[in-house]
C-alpha cells in the first residue's frame, strides 16, 4: 500500500490506497519543518497517525511500501526532517519521499502537462511547472512580507483595518463580537502565541460571512490582484492557464476570477484540495 499526504499549515490530510485502488482517509494536524523539529512531529505522528493506520490494517497482511509527503515548508533544507520522522514513525524499511506543497499542487493541478500554479489556502505560493518539474518559483516570503492573497493574509489584513476603523462602521464591534475577542486578545494571538498564521486564516470565515461589504470586498479583490502581480506575472504567464489549489481560492473563486480578468490572466482550474489530483497521479 502506498501513503499519499497533503500537509498545511493548519491540517495534513492523508490517504492509504490499496493495490485495486481503494483509499481510506486520515487527518492530522499541520506539519510544517519551519516551525517544528524531527521529535516534534515524531510525536505528533505516533499519537495520531500511526494509531489509524493500525486500525485500518489491523487484521490484514498489508504493509505501507511507499510514502509521498507533500508539505508546506519541505524545502531541500527542511525535508529531511520530515523524511526522518515520518521514518521513524512507520518503520525504516518504508520507502518516504517528501516534496513541497509546491510540487504536490502542481502534480494534482497539471499531471504531467505544463502550467502556472498556485496555492492559496493559510498561506500562498506559486510556481511555473514545465509538465515534469518545477523550473521557477517567486518566493512567496511568508505572510509577514508575503504570501499575497493567502487566508493569514487577508486575516491580517481585516484585522489591521477593522481595529483601524478603515472598514464599514459597525464591522468591527461585529466581528469583536461573533470571536469573542478584545483588541488586546488580537495582540496576544499575533505576537505572543505559536501559530499567528493559523489563527489569522481562522477568521477568514467572517470575510467570507461579510463578502458583499463593499470594503471586505475590496480587501479580498486587492490582495488577490496583488498576488498576481507580484507572483504571476515574473513567470511567462500570457496564454498559459493559471490554475489554483486551496481552501481561499476555491471559495473566493468568483473574486478570484474578477482579479484575473482585471489583470489580464487565463483562469484554469480551481481545487480545493490536491489529494485527488495526487492518488490520480501516483496510482
Amino acid at each position: 500500500m502506498i501513503l499519499i499526504a497533503d500537509s498545511g499549515s493548519t491540517k495534513t490530510d492523508w490517504s492509504l490506497i490499496g493495490e485495486v485502488g481503494e483509499s481510506q482517509m486520515i487527518s492530522t494536524k499541520g506539519i510544517n519543518p519551519f516551525y517544528q523539529t524531527e521529535d516534534e512531529i515524531f510525536t505528533e505522528l505516533s499519537l495520531t497517525l500511526v494509531p489509524e493506520i493500525d486500525k485500518v490494517l489491523h487484521g490484514t497482511s498489508k504493509i505501507i511500501t511507499d510514502v509521498y509527503f507533500y508539505g508546506a515548508g519541505c524545502t531541500a533544507e527542511k525535508s529531511p526532517i520530515v523524511q526522518k520522522a515520518v521514518a521513524r514513525a512507520l518503520g525504516a524499511d518504508v520507502h518516504v519521499e517528501v516534496q513541497s506543497d509546491m510540487a504536490g499542487a502542481a502534480r494534482a493541478l497539471c499531471q504531467h502537462e505544463a502550467g502556472i500554479v498556485c496555492i492559496m489556502g493559510t498561506g500562498s505560493n506559486s510556481c511555473y511547472y514545465d509538465g515534469n518539474q518545477i523550473t521557477a518559483n517567486v518566493s512567496p516570503l511568508g505572510f509577514i512580507l508575503g504570501d499575497e492573497g493567502s487566508g493569514a493574509v487577508l486575516g491580517k489584513l481585516m484585522v489591521g483595518d477593522l481595529l483601524k476603523n478603515q472598514m464599514t462602521p459597525g464591522l468591527k464591534e461585529k466581528f469583536l463580537k461573533e470571536y469573542n475577542l478584545t483588541p488586546a486578545d488580537i495582540i496576544d494571538r499575533v505576537y505572543r502565541k505559536p501559530f499567528p498564521n493559523r489563527f489569522l486564516a481562522s477568521l477568514n470565515k467572517f470575510l467570507e460571512d461579510n463578502l458583499s461589504d463593499p470594503t471586505v470586498h475590496a480587501l479580498v479583490l486587492n490582495s488577490f490582484e496583488a498576488f498576481i502581480r507580484r507572483n504571476v506575472m515574473q513567470y511567462e504567464y500570457q496564454g498559459v492557464p493559471v490554475n489554483f489549489i486551496g481552501s481561499i481560492a476555491y471559495y473566493y473563486r468568483n473574486v478570484l476570477q474578477e482579479a484575473a480578468n482585471k489583470t489580464g490572466i487565463k483562469l484554469g482550474l480551481i481545487m480545493k484540495a490536491p489529494m485527488g489530483g495526487l492518488i490520480k497521479y501516483h496510482h
